[in-house]
């Protein structure tokens, strides 16, 4: 069971990363760290909706393997986490344009 926490978990991370991948640029350049190395999100960008979608499968998985051995109880916090983070990769992937624009009206 342990495997499919950190399966979870690492989907849950690879969500919001790359549902981050054009805010992240937004945000750092407004730091002042830009450069030519942002053009590399572009080509995570294409990737977006699969890793979304792949990370969404396996944190449902492991949800489903937790209910099916009767050990959610224990792993609530874990798979709660993995839970978060793949939703608040969605939820920054539907809103990007938004944040986007928000981010240039404050420059």
């Amino acid at each position: 069971m342990g495997k499919w926490i950190g399966t979870s978990l690492v989907a849950g991370f690879a969500a919001l990363g790359v549902a981050a991948c054009c805010v992240l640029p937004m945000s750092l350049m407004m730091l002042g760290l830009g450069g030519a190395w942002v053009a590399v999100f572009g080509k995570v960008a294409a990737w977006s909706v699969v890793v979304l979608a792949v990370s969404s499968l396996l944190v449902a998985a492991a949800w489903a393997i937790a209910v099916w051995r009767r050990s959610v109880r224990g792993l609530r916090l874990w798979l709660s986490a993995s839970t978060m983070l793949t939703a608040l990769g969605w939820i920054v992937f539907l809103n990007e344009a938004r944040i986007n624009d928000q981010f240039i009206a404050w420059m």
